[in-house]
Formats: structure tokens, C-alpha cells, sequence
């Protein structure tokens, strides 16, 4: 495998099984009890922002979007982002998000955020969200909640419990996009 012959593509449908693997491989079946799970099982992830890289026909990774609010403040969230254990270390799932950050921002999303670890996402331009502006509706290490602003402003605006876009209670979401 070189890694010239792995291409990045838009996530389709036909992906869905092999990401689903994926991520059970790399998480478990305790991924269901997380924050972030349970924030995507109210509405789903965004497939047109979502990749996955492939080996010829093989899906080695993917990464995905789910739109979110949080107060009067929407953003995208990141993950799951998974590689298959033969295709880590190589750069594949920095490429992806990477490519998912550039497809936000040509959408005019604000900010991007996720839980994850600040070293592997601190230099793909993520900072830690400031301890009580944000929470999750279950437990997580609140030092794992990253963002990556692409309109000035935009993470400040999240405010309180995140939740899916869908679920979201804010009388105009036009004037939070602002």
C-alpha cells in the first residue's frame, strides 16, 4: 500500500457499512453511551461534509459532521473520525479532517467542534473550548472539548447544552449563523 493509491471521497450510502466497521473496530460497542452518540442519534451527520479515504474499493477511514447548536450558536461537529489499525499513523485521518474543515467553511459554517484529544487535534487548528461555556447532555472530560473557529466570534456564541441542529430551540437559527 502506498500511500498514493489512497483516495479521499465524498461519503455515499454505499460507504455505510464499511464505516460502521470501521468504527466498531476502533470503538466498540460503548461508543453508543457517549455524549457525542447520543447528540447524532437525534437528526444524523451531514453526508455531503462527511469523506472517507479508500484503498481501491476498501474504506480505510472516515470522518463525519453532524450539525449541532448550543444556545444561540450553531457549528458543525466532528467525528467520529476512525483508520483502520493498518492505515494509522500515516497521516490519513489528519488529511481527512483537514478536508472536512475546508468543506465547512466553503458552506459558511462557523466553527467546527468535537471531543477529542488536544495533542492530535491542536495542530489541525483546534483550542479547547473554556471549561463551563459548553456541555454535553452525558458525562465527558470537559478538557476534550475542542473548536476550531472559522467566523470570528462563533464559539463564543455556544452556550450551554449542545445538541443536534434539528433539536435546537432558538426562535431565528438565521440570526445564530451570523
Amino acid at each position: 500500500m502506498s500511500l498514493a493509491d489512497v483516495k479521499y471521497l465524498p461519503e455515499t450510502p454505499a460507504h455505510d457499512p464499511e464505516i460502521e466497521a470501521i468504527n466498531d473496530e476502533a470503538f466498540g460497542p460503548g461508543r453508543f453511551v457517549l455524549a457525542a452518540y447520543k447528540i447524532r442519534e437525534a437528526g444524523g451527520h451531514e453526508r455531503s461534509l462527511s469523506f472517507v479515504a479508500v484503498d481501491g474499493n476498501i474504506v480505510v477511514a472516515s470522518v463525519r459532521m453532524t450539525r449541532i447548536a448550543a444556545g444561540a450558536g450553531r457549528a458543525l461537529m466532528l467525528g467520529p473520525l476512525a483508520v483502520r489499525p493498518a492505515f494509522k499513523n500515516l497521516g490519513i485521518g489528519r488529511r481527512l479532517v483537514a478536508i472536512a474543515l475546508e468543506a465547512a467553511a466553503k458552506t459558511g459554517a462557523p466553527a467546527v467542534m468535537l471531543v477529542g484529544d488536544e495533542p492530535y487535534y491542536g495542530p489541525l487548528g483546534f483550542k479547547r473550548i473554556p471549561r463551563g461555556q459548553i456541555s454535553m447532555p452525558r458525562p465527558v472530560d470537559l478538557d476534550r472539548l475542542l473548536s476550531h473557529e472559522i467566523a470570528p466570534g462563533a464559539v463564543a456564541r455556544l452556550l450551554g447544552e449542545v445538541c443536534h441542529a434539528d433539536q435546537a430551540r432558538v426562535a431565528d437559527p438565521a440570526a445564530a449563523m451570523a
